[in-house]
């Protein structure tokens, strides 16, 4: 879309295959973020360290994310955090490789130890319960590559500075998003949820996700944040104007 970057079109392809996925995230960090460099990544010798420890195979996908862009913390972990490679472990029922966590601790992402063989494994969450024995892995996105794409889209909107920005919807907030932006071509998710799936919109260098309970906004810049605002209006959180 912008200055070379057709977001809409590299994020169709970035839902293809990983690929696809691994190409969408370098041109989005290149406009959106500050471009990828080669020390953005882990080393092998990490994830080869990490491999003898647990005793696994880590499939290529969690392997090419990690060496790609695995320390980049602004478009992995403002929020939820992206377990480094000295990190990641097996659950205690030995049911999943967890890599990532909830910025509370209220979910784990992991993937099934009998898909670790698998190239571009299922994703699940599970959620950290008073009830242990209710909790469970449930499905969250069909591929790994696709579930960083969605880490990278979901840090971004939640960077701690002001090209960010919270709302609290109501219904003409919803359908003046929908008015004002474009849905962008990222599949439904969580998969298997009956609620209403969380949704990514594009404005005019604006990156805008809904949920169902909140839209999370970020600009380019500081003005296309808010003319977000603008379009959007109400009690948006990190709006001192």
């Amino acid at each position: 879309m912008t200055q070379g970057f057709e977001f809409a079109a590299s994020l169709t392809g970035g839902v293809e295959d990983r690929r696809g996925a691994w190409s969408f995230i370098q041109g989005f960090a290149a406009h959106w973020a500050g471009a990828l460099e080669s020390g953005d990544g882990w080393a092998e010798t990490d994830l080869a360290t990490a491999e003898e420890r647990l005793g696994v195979r880590l499939p290529a996908a969690l392997r090419e994310a990690y060496l790609l862009f695995g320390r980049r913390g602004d478009l992995t972990s403002n929020h939820d955090v992206l377990l480094s490679p000295a990190e990641l472990y097996v659950d205690d029922a030995k049911e999943a490789l967890v890599f990532r966590h909830e910025n509370q601790g209220t979910a784990s992402w992991g993937i099934l130890l009998d898909s670790l063989q698998d190239d571009d494994p299922v994703v699940f969450i599970r959620p950290d319960l008073a009830d242990k024995s209710a909790e469970r892995w449930e499905a969250w996105l069909e591929r790994l590559s696709l579930c960083f794409v969605e880490i990278v889209l979901s840090e971004s909107v939640q960077a701690d500075h002001e090209l960010c920005d919270f709302l609290d919807p109501d219904d003409d907030s919803i359908e003046l998003l929908e008015e004002n932006a474009v849905r962008l071509p990222f599949p439904a998710y969580p998969m298997g949820e009956e609620e209403q799936p969380i949704r990514w919109f594009l404005g005019r260098d604006a990156l805008l996700r809904e949920d169902g309970m909140a839209v999370l906004a970020r600009g380019r810049t500081a003005e296309d944040l808010d003319r977000v605002r603008d379009l959007i209006p109400g009690d948006w959180l990190n709006d001192h104007r």
